[in-house]
Parts: structure tokens; sequence; C-alpha cells
């Protein structure tokens, strides 16, 4: 073993610990995955684990970042939602006084909100490098996400009519995260994340189909008879109609473009639609 890999596991030994909030959620998990693969120390927080950290409770939050170094910011339910700038400038005037000093957040490509809420966090975490990933409809919402009964079901209904939408991996965002997490590349950066094409939720349902293995279509409703669905499952009319808002606004066609985001931060091409598809189907997610 050489001085230099002595001297490297000493500093990973030594390092202050990275925050992932919403740390079992379906990006938080994936970062940390990626963080404890690095040999970075990491506080994974969530309601009811080892490091508690709410986003409905701030008490909780200098507790979870005191002593880090870094974190990643995954706001539930949404950035763009009711009461998130206030959240982010909180979350920031702690960090700042925590002493973090760099933080990554998960935002909302093309939403306008999502910005007002960006910016809360810039302007009160002070001299902490952030960086913002700004990400399209996660893939993996149809195999571990809100999407999924639907796919079981063999009905995917949304909301979404014929626009296209460039499916991100969530593991590409994951590798992104992590990398700016520990300054690399990229670090300090606004990243656009997307897949590499263009799918109508009608094409990612049959590609979803030939890869179960078994009948899947879609069924396009409008925005006022997707939030009364959601209502009929127990959804708060607030939150439905909240919900049913932010999909005709990320689904208007504006989004319905690529980017090179992944490839600009990774040096890689990002994954496939079909390749999350194959792998979804490999792991049993559509399985009876």
């Amino acid at each position: 073993m050489t001085n230099d890999m002595t001297d490297q596991q000493q500093e990973t030994r030594t390092a202050r610990p990275v925050l992932v909030t919403s740390g079992t959620g379906k990006t938080g998990r994936r970062v940390v995955e990626r963080l404890a693969a690095r040999g970075v120390p990491v506080r994974a927080g969530s309601r009811s684990g080892e490091v508690v950290f709410d986003w409905a409770d701030e008490s909780g939050w200098e507790a979870a970042l005191r002593g880090a170094d870094a974190a990643y910011i995954a706001y539930y339910p949404d950035l763009a939602a009711p009461g998130a700038p206030e959240a982010m400038a909180a979350f920031g005037r702690i960090a700042r006084g925590c002493g973090v000093r760099r933080l990554v957040l998960l935002s909302g490509r093309g939403e306008p909100q999502a910005l007002v809420a960006e910016e809360a966090l810039r302007e009160a975490a002070g001299n902490a490098e952030l960086t913002v990933v700004r990400s399209a409809f996660f893939a993996q919402n149809f195999s571990e996400g809100a999407l999924l009964d639907g796919v079981l079901g063999g009905e995917l209904v949304f909301p979404a009519g014929s626009t296209a939408e460039p499916f991100v991996d969530a593991g590409d965002l994951a590798d992104v995260v992590a990398a700016a997490l520990c300054g690399e590349d990229g670090a300090g950066q606004v990243h656009e994340l997307t897949g590499p094409r263009l799918l109508t939720f009608a094409e990612a349902a049959s590609e979803i189909a030939r890869a179960a293995g078994r009948e899947v279509r879609y069924v396009a409703v409008t925005g006022p008879q997707y939030a009364a669905m959601l209502a009929e499952f127990g959804v708060p009319e607030a939150e439905a109609g909240f919900l049913a808002e932010l999909f005709a606004t990320l689904l208007d066609g504006h989004n319905a473009t690529v980017t090179e985001g992944v490839k600009q931060a990774l040096e890689r091409d990002p994954s496939s639609f079909t390749a999350f598809a194959a792998e979804a189907a490999r792991n049993g997610a559509w399985d009876a």
C-alpha cells in the first residue's frame, strides 16, 4: 500500500459527513449508496431513521446539519409547492449557521415556482457553494413511484396528453449529485438533466409493456379529472389540485427537448428509457 493510498484513507476517515435529506426516497437512497461507495461518511435523514429529518418539522434540522460538510436537499412534496421558498430560506440559514460548505439542491426542470425556492436557498445560504440539479421526470416513477400501481393494473392514467418527455434515470441524477457533493467538476453550477430521447407517455407505456411482458396502455385525462381521481384515492383536495396544476404546467410542451446535462457533468451518455425498462423488469419491479 502506497503512502498516497494511506493518506487518502486517512482523509476519508476524518472527513466531515454529508447529510442526505429524504435519504430513503427515490433519489436520496441512491445518493446515499453512491457516497458510501466512495467512502464518504453519510447521514441519511428521514422521519423515522437514525438521523431524524422531517421537512414538516424544522426543529430537528440543526441537529441533522451540525458538523456536516455538505448536504443534498430533496424537498418534499415539491420545490414548486406552497411553502417551499420559506422552507429553503430556513434550511439555508441553518446550514450557514452550522458551517455547511456545499449544498446540492434537487429542482424541477421548467418549474417557474421552483426558481423562487432556488433563489430563497441561495440568498439564505450565504457563501456556501450551491449546485442546482433541475431534473426531468424520473423513469423510476413507473417502477417505484406514483405510476407503479397504474403499470401493475395495466392502465397508466395521467394528464400528459400527447406531450413528449425526456425521462431521466434516477441513477444518472444520483451520479451527478454525488459528484457535486464531493466537489468534482460541475459543483457550484446549474445542471439541467434529461434522458437521451423524447417519449410520449403512450410510448413509455409500450416500452414497459414489451419489457415486462404484460399489457400496459396509457389513458389520457384532463387535469381536473386527474385531481378528482386523486381525491377518490384519499389525496387531500388541495394537494390533488396542486399536483394536477403542476403536471399541466410541466407537460404543456415547453420541456419537450433533450439536454446534454448528464454528459456535461459525467462525461458519459445518459441511460436510455429502454435500458431502464429492461433492468426494472429483470429486477421484478412489475411482477404480478
